[in-house]
């Protein structure tokens, strides 16, 4: 449940209500409020500056009990949520602006769509992070082999992939794991040809077999690794 009444700093000083949250499972070494700072950065695994530089950008904010600063059970699944975003390195900005917007969400179900939208927004941006990774690691091989071979006259270089659609649909459903007779289910083909389709897959990805062809392609590019 939220705690009614609490309110957060923003970023520019100003104090705003808190709002829904995602259901986040709490460190199971944390009590459930008036927490100091000792004890809550070592449930998180962070650092006492690390949780004044989320009071600093309105993450968080700590009560006083006396000389000790205590964070209450709000700040605790505040920290879970802020916690999980910076595991996957999301950025600071972005998770306050999510901050910002589930202290904005109308209900429960509104939070966690608002939660599940960011991670998906996430999730893409690491897929294009992989992609253009895989496709910076298959040039370094590329230009080491070409370093490796220097100005040798007897290298025939290969020629480069090119894959039709209908042999660009059947890598993506070997990329998912289907066997050749689902793949010849949902491509309505005949078993036969599906077989001759990915042979001819594999040979142009010069493997000795599906799954040696799938991780190649999957190096250079053709089908994501997801």
């Amino acid at each position: 449940m939220r705690e009614q009444g609490k309110t957060h700093p923003s970023p520019s000083g100003s104090r705003q209500p808190s709002g829904f949250l995602p259901h986040l499972p709490l460190p199971g070494t944390i009590a459930d409020s008036h927490v100091g700072i000792a004890d809550m950065a070592d449930a998180f695994g962070v650092t006492h500056r690390t949780l004044h530089f989320y009071e600093e950008k309105g993450l968080l904010s700590a009560d006083r009990m006396g000389p000790m600063r205590v964070y209450g059970l709000d700040d605790i699944r505040r920290m879970t949520v802020i916690n999980a975003c910076r595991e996957i390195d999301m950025p600071i900005a972005t998770i306050q602006d999510l901050m910002a917007a589930l202290n904005a969400a109308a209900s429960q179900q509104d939070a966690a769509r608002i939660f599940e939208d960011a991670l998906h927004a996430r999730k893409r941006e690491l897929a294009a992070q992989q992609s253009i990774l895989r496709r910076q690691m298959q040039r370094i091989s590329e230009l080491l082999e070409s370093a490796a071979d220097g100005d040798n006259p007897e290298r025939t270089a290969l020629p480069p992939i090119h894959l039709s659609p209908i042999e660009t649909k059947c890598l993506v459903f070997m990329a998912e794991g289907y066997p050749a007779n689902r793949i010849a289910t949902m491509m309505d083909m005949d078993l036969t040809a599906v077989l001759t389709l990915e042979s001819d897959i594999i040979r142009k990805f010069n493997g000795h077999n599906r799954f040696q062809a799938v991780a190649k392609a999957v190096l250079m590019g053709f089908v994501s690794a997801e």
